[in-house]
């Protein structure tokens, strides 16, 4: 079983607007498109009579205090008509068109001026504009010849109807699709700052939780057998003495679990020196035999290395857990602007994403940094994982 957390990939527009061929016979393609044609006169006139009325009125207006706002409000409704124009085109000329990203609202754009800059700058308002402004010849055009066709040229109304349609499917396209690169890049941002959030709290949790359960309870412990001592102290000295003991004894224990605290947040090894000793270190505490090899010139930046070792670590443990295998390897090296990451096990195999290990949760993490996580784990074994980080140079000390 292979299994590979990617992005998903977008296909490109008009991949999905595949239609069958134009046919002297009127389908429900054909109807749909005469329909389209039709309707391009009143819409072409609401959006044409909108942006020459609103639009115009609040640029002429900028040279007072309300033209900005009344022009950021007309393009936030010219967002509005382009919705209506690419639901139309999906439902009369089966275009396969996303929606472009919203707009942050007032709140999370940083107060009102940022968000006021931002909705005048709006490429996709002004597509929308432009979209409207030269689409009033063009709909009284289609709207002329359809209707006339309809009733001379009827024969042949289904080639004309499909030329003049894709034609306006390329307008629709060129106009009012988001920009591909663009906005697959904000969509992947959006998602990764939330995963990013998400662990940041997970692992604020965990530390809180273990500092809690661990040292903070054992040093209450101590400061509680600390205070029965000193009364103790003068009254009865050897159970002073036994009670201090303990009390030392619990402090070398609270010293343990801070450590390995501060190890789970980052360990001293890895900052001084570098993944192979950290990986190495890693490895010894493993139940299970660990090759590791790690074969790098140059450190990557400290963000980078740090993921790497938690990828490792959490992959590791997993071994431990689950995998019941007899040995396991950690290969480490660079190609080209890539680190990769390849852990492979000998155990039982079966191990999924989905499968409880803790596996989805860090394959989400690597791709919040426009990593890459692919599982390969057949029933039987062996594991492979191999993981992909961006390369980043270290920044000199």
């Amino acid at each position: 079983m292979t299994e590979r957390l990617s992005r998903p990939t977008r296909a490109p527009e008009g991949d999905g607007d595949r239609l069958p061929p134009a046919r002297f016979a009127y389908d429900r393609h054909t109807w749909k498109e005469i329909a389209h044609l039709l309707a391009n006169l009143p819409l072409s006139l609401v959006g044409f009579v909108y942006v020459v009325t609103v639009l115009f009125t609040g640029f002429w207006l900028t040279v007072t205090v309300i033209g900005f706002p009344l022009l950021a409000a007309g393009l936030i409704g010219s967002r509005l008509l382009g919705r209506m124009e690419r639901a139309r085109a999906r439902a009369l000329l089966g275009m396969k068109i996303d929606e472009p990203s919203r707009l942050p609202a007032r709140r999370n754009a940083g107060g009102f001026l940022p968000w006021l800059w931002m909705t005048l700058k709006d490429s996709v308002a002004w597509r929308t504009v432009l979209y409207d402004f030269i689409r009033l010849p063009w709909g009284i055009l289609t709207f002329v010849i359809t209707l006339t066709s309809l009733f001379v040229l009827w024969p042949v109304l289904p080639f004309i109807a499909r030329g003049l349609a894709n034609a306006d499917r390329a307008m629709v396209r060129g106009l009012l699709s988001p920009s591909d690169e663009l906005e697959r890049r904000i969509a992947e941002l959006e998602s990764d700052r939330g995963v990013v959030v998400d662990t940041a709290n997970a692992d604020l949790r965990r530390i809180e939780r273990d500092l809690h359960d661990g040292a903070q309870a054992r040093l209450v412990n101590l400061a509680m057998g600390l205070g029965l001592a000193k009364e103790k102290l003068l009254e009865d000295p050897d159970s002073a003495a036994e009670m201090v003991a303990e009390a030392h004894g619990e402090v070398k224990l609270a010293l343990q679990e801070l450590r390995d605290l501060a190890r789970g947040i980052h360990p001293a090894v890895l900052t001084d020196r570098g993944l192979d000793a950290a990986l190495s270190s890693v490895a010894s505490r493993c139940t299970v035999p660990v090759k590791v090899t790690v074969d790098l010139v140059e450190r990557p930046a400290a963000a980078i290395e740090g993921i790497a070792y938690f990828t490792v670590s959490e992959l590791l443990q997993n071994i431990s857990k689950h995998s019941g295998a007899r040995t396991a390897s950690v290969e480490v090296w660079r190609a080209d602007e890539r680190l990769l990451i390849q852990v492979e096990d000998d155990g039982r195999g079966g191990a999924r994403l989905d499968g409880g290990t803790g596996m989805r949760g860090l394959a989400e993490r690597l791709d919040a940094v426009d990593g890459l996580f692919v599982l390969d784990s057949p029933q039987g074994g062996p594991t492979t994982v191999t993981a992909e980080l961006p390369w980043r140079d270290r920044e000199p000390a």
